[in-house]
């Protein structure tokens, strides 16, 4: 026989499970658009996230860093530019340039806040846990969706050496009061890139250190060489074919040792970041208790973004194994496909176009569509441009020494299969190749267009 306190035990606790029609884990680019969809057409949704809301594009990651280039872009800009009607080189102010970035970044989360409860969306700042397939543990309480949404985006990957808590995060890096005489990125990606970059111009001592035998692995290896070297030039000092081994807490440094060529070296730096990658961040949701299928890439995804074990489950953005590139304009794309099935049913598949991206360094890297190497590798018929045209108007008039391209266009349809930039204004350039490509324009269609003169734009034309 049940005792009084059973009955109110059992009362609360299933009176105390709250149901939605939509739960959303994280408030980033994706997560948000899906909730935000979901509750205009009334349903009842919930978000949660264990950081500030937001995500990490305006937090932490893409917005704050852009911000950080912006004033080396100036610095930049006027030292190309000295002697030919430039006086000095301004100096940079690391303190009010952090203060500046913060303009960007402080209003964020409360903002976001403000407009998910003003679309009715209950919100909860924690991380979930599954306990069953349509069941979360969450804050204390245990809540039931009809469909759960994983947005969880990406975390820096770990590096399981000796001494690795001495190691520091990109987040680390957007937040430093003061930046260091000398600093260590560990790995070439377009983080450890785009930082290295940054703390030179502002004054620090840089030294980046790859496993492979280069920075930037996914690019154009010939548009990357001209970044290597236009980096070695501004001071970056790079270690390659090195594999770092441990991390060691010195008196005033840190010492950080590699393997290279079988011997052991070592480093010093007043500061340590681990730039060497980012992994899909799904280690506290208990994805087994819920028949989550997962892998390494992340959340395992059919056509639809539908888990391919619990078809409950829904994954957009950098966290799911999609295979589409981890940017924020994916994540929005694939964020629109979800909140399309969740609310039509199963309809709309994925189904990208080309895919630009861009590394903010000085110059600019960006790119689109097949390498040379993966055009032959997929069998393609084409031809390559490849040149350096540094005295090309726009670049000299700047003074500007970098300024390369590749295309590599198909050789039966006469279209674009791959454009690869480096200059100043690369990451708006590419744009007009996504059209290009998107549109199947040939080579023909895009001589014949007018664009505007002088601009980068017009560049693209002499570049197929």
């Amino acid at each position: 026989m049940l005792t009084q306190i059973t009955w109110a035990f059992l009362y609360f606790r299933f009176m105390a499970i709250k149901e939605y029609d939509v739960f959303v884990i994280g408030t980033g680019t994706a997560g948000k658009t899906v909730a935000f969809d979901c509750a205009a057409e009334g349903m009842k949704v919930a978000i949660a996230d264990n950081r500030e809301f937001g995500g990490t594009c305006p937090n932490r990651g893409c917005d704050p860093k852009k911000v950080l280039v912006g004033i080396t872009e100036a610095m930049q800009l006027s030292e190309n530019l000295k002697g030919e009607g430039i006086v000095s080189v301004p100096k940079i102010s690391w303190k009010d340039l952090q203060k500046f970035k913060c303009e960007f970044t402080d209003a964020v989360p409360a903002s976001t806040e403000k407009k998910l409860k003003e679309a009715g969306i209950e919100m909860f700042h924690q991380s979930p846990k599954f306990l069953d397939e349509n069941t979360l543990s969450v804050e204390g309480k245990t809540v039931k969706a009809k469909k759960i949404v994983i947005a969880t985006g990406q975390k820096p990957m770990e590096l399981k050496i000796p001494g690795r808590k001495h190691l520091k995060v990109s987040d680390d890096f957007l937040e430093l009061e003061e930046l260091p005489e000398s600093i260590v990125f560990v790995g070439a990606g377009y983080i450890g890139m785009e930082f290295a970059h940054i703390a030179a111009r502002c004054g620090a001592k840089v030294t980046v250190i790859e496993f492979e035998d280069r920075p930037l692995g996914p690019f154009e290896a010939d548009i990357v060489s001209h970044l290597t070297k236009a980096s070695e030039e501004l001071g970056i000092i790079f270690i390659f074919n090195a594999k770092v081994s441990e991390v060691e807490k010195l008196q005033k440094n840190f010492r950080v040792s590699f393997e290279k060529n079988g011997k052991t070296e070592s480093v010093d730096a007043r500061m340590v970041f681990n730039t060497a990658g980012r992994v899909p961040s799904i280690d506290d949701l208990d994805l087994e208790k819920g028949n989550v299928a997962f892998e390494k890439r992340g959340i395992s995804v059919n056509e639809f973004l539908q888990n391919t074990t619990n078809k409950s489950v829904y994954a957009c953005g950098d966290v799911s194994a999609s295979g589409a590139l981890p940017l924020t304009p994916t994540s929005s794309q694939e964020a629109r496909i979800v909140s399309l099935n969740i609310r039509n049913g199963n309809h709309t598949k994925m189904d990208f176009p080309p895919v630009p991206s861009v590394v903010f360094t000085l110059p600019q890297v960006a790119s689109i569509g097949l390498t040379e190497e993966e055009a032959t590798e997929k069998g393609y018929d084409f031809v390559v441009e490849y040149k350096s045209v540094p005295k090309w108007f726009n670049a000299k008039r700047i003074n500007d020494e970098v300024y390369a391209y590749k295309t590599i266009v198909d050789k039966k349809r006469n279209i674009v299969l791959g454009a690869h930039i480096i200059a100043s204004e690369a990451g708006e350039m590419i744009n007009l190749f996504v059209l290009a490509m998107c549109g199947k324009l040939t080579t023909e269609n895009i001589k014949a267009m007018i664009f505007a003169y002088p601009t980068w734009g017009n560049d693209i034309k002499g570049m197929v």
